[in-house]
């Protein structure tokens, strides 16, 4: 009976890495790459013990410990137990969200496309769609924790020994495992796609929130989170693996409630069951505009949340802020150079680049929604009545404009409420209202690009992502890092003015609009052009 579940495990196993030859090995590539770069810029910046001890002194406030968590080894902190407590959280979290769209690719969205439902009219078990994907995904963490490991010894610094090392890339791959599971346990839980990835990061953004309110206040709380765990390693200090057997552990006994599950409801189905619609749609409904928001309100409401409330994290944070950032070098190289202005200004502005290019997130999101169910041979079903190409384009892309842009201004303003809650003399509103306005247009401009490729080249559509990650890194981590100045130019975010800091250029913001509309315009003329696929 358990041989006939899992029929054929290993070939759709296989089938799954076939399908994901490209995706996975990015992945990991950049992953790695961006764990192993910031330990010679550490190197540089906290060469001698006297820096590395000014800097551990910094480490100490609340605001740093909620935002990369609890430290560990400050009386001799060295550049391991600074990769340890300042960049494991972070690509912790990288690693979660890999695993969590992994899962529901192979999960839910194949079940919803039809694959799973035709696959299991071939010899293959009913559990096996779930157990090659749990399966794939183990053996990449596997490669992950390894790879990790072993490229963070070869790097020679002194304090990142072999265990250490290789303690930090289990520490990354059972995140991954973890949040593999979690994902698959919620796949049987929601009846799509959409509702799997949103109940999976929302379990995620609840766990760093827990993790971070508990190291402020209450370790207890902290334990309570996944993430919370990975810091009480104290990975290049006193190396517990206690935490990596304790994620697996987890990932064991959710991964199997899930295959259970799975067992036991029929394809297609959710234990969560969506409530019925209305028995007649209301005249906006029946509009392409009034059904695309109907689809994905859910999604909005909760990015534009969420956006709210991570600008109001950042502004919690500026009550303490010129005490620290005043005697930390490495914020200082990242924070861009304004005389004249105070700390809390040039931290504004940094947080600004960074809140616009995850507000053009849910933006690609809808955009790439259009794709989305022309891929599901949905949108035939839109074009066979009354409804033209462009009027249903004019759809996707007027939402997800509105929600790029509003999600950039609730992060501002949530930014400016928390800061003036904790600041005696704060940033006035309309300063924080101009700093975000700014980036609207390269917001516009990532749209129009993903607009422009779901028109003309459809199959290039994810080329989005890998400008939006590469425009991140130039633009975050450009001055860290050291990179040359024409990188972040070939970002739209690299080319907005840092308002206050620098005077409102008009130029550089009219020809970003420019941009965005020429890219509208050609993706309205290719998507009229060319065949609707499905």
């Amino acid at each position: 009976m358990v041989k006939q579940l899992y029929q054929n495990v290993g070939r759709y196993a296989r089938l799954i890495l076939r399908r994901d030859r490209i995706r996975i090995p990015v992945w990991l590539i950049c992953l790695i790459v961006i764990t192993i770069v910031v330990v010679p810029a550490f190197q540089e910046m906290y060469g001698t013990p006297l820096e590395r001890q000014a800097i551990a002194e910094t480490m100490r406030n609340p605001a740093m410990i909620a935002m990369v968590g609890p430290s560990f080894g400050l009386d001799n902190y060295t550049i391991g137990a600074m990769m340890g407590h300042q960049m494991l959280l972070f690509t912790a979290i990288a690693v979660a969200i890999m695993a969590i769209l992994l899962v529901a690719r192979h999960t839910r969205a194949d079940e919803e496309a039809g694959r799973i439902e035709l696959l299991r009219s071939l010899p293959v078990g009913r559990l096996s769609n779930l157990a090659a994907v749990l399966l794939v995904l183990f053996l990449t963490y596997v490669l992950l924790t390894v790879l990790t490991g072993f490229s963070m010894y070869s790097l020679g610094e002194e304090s990142m020994d072999l265990a250490g090392s290789l303690l930090y890339g289990a520490l990354l791959g059972s995140v991954g495992i973890f949040f593999a599971a979690v994902t698959a346990f919620f796949a049987q839980l929601s009846e799509s796609s959409r509702g799997t990835v949103g109940l999976s990061f929302t379990f995620l953004g609840v766990a760093y929130l827990v993790r971070a309110i508990g190291d402020v206040s209450n370790e207890t709380l902290s334990m309570l989170s996944p993430l919370g765990w990975i810091m009480h390693a104290q990975v290049y200090v006193n190396d517990y693996w206690w935490p990596v057997f304790a994620l697996v552990g987890a990932a064991i006994v959710i991964g199997a409630i899930a295959l259970k599950l799975n067992s036991t409801r029929d394809l297609g189905a959710g234990f969560i069951a969506a409530k019925p619609g209305r028995s007649t749609a209301s005249a906006f409904l029946q509009s392409p505009l009034g059904l695309n928001l109907k689809l994905q309100r859910t999604m909005i409401i909760a990015w534009l949340i969420g956006m709210f409330v991570l600008g109001a994290s950042y502004g919690s944070v500026f009550g303490d802020l010129e005490a620290f950032f005043a005697e930390s070098e490495m914020m200082q190289q990242i924070l861009p150079p304004g005389e004249g202005f105070t700390l809390a200004e040039q931290f504004m502005t940094m947080i600004m680049s960074i809140m616009s290019m995850v507000a053009a997130i849910p933006a690609l999101l809808i955009t790439l929604k259009l794709l989305a169910e022309e891929n599901k041979n949905r949108t035939e079903h839109l074009l066979a009545r009354a409804v033209s190409r462009a009027n249903l384009m004019a759809s996707f892309l007027s939402v997800a404009l509105v929600v790029g842009f509003l999600s950039m201004l609730l992060s501002a303003f949530g930014m400016w409420a928390a800061a003036a809650a904790v600041m005696e003399d704060t940033i006035s509103l309309n300063s924080a209202l101009s700093a975000s306005a700014v980036y609207l247009p390269a917001i516009g401009a990532m749209v129009g690009l993903a607009a422009f490729l779901v028109g003309v080249l459809p199959k290039g559509a994810g080329l989005t992502w890998l400008y939006l990650g590469y425009s991140f890194i130039v633009v975050y981590l450009g001055n860290l890092l050291q990179f040359p100045e024409w990188m972040a130019t070939l970002s739209p975010f690299g080319n907005v003015p840092q308002v206050p800091l620098e005077d409102f250029n008009l130029t550089a913001v009219t020809v970003l609009s420019i941009v965005a509309v020429m890219l509208l315009a050609a993706a309205f003329r290719g998507y009229r052009q060319r065949d609707i696929h499905g």
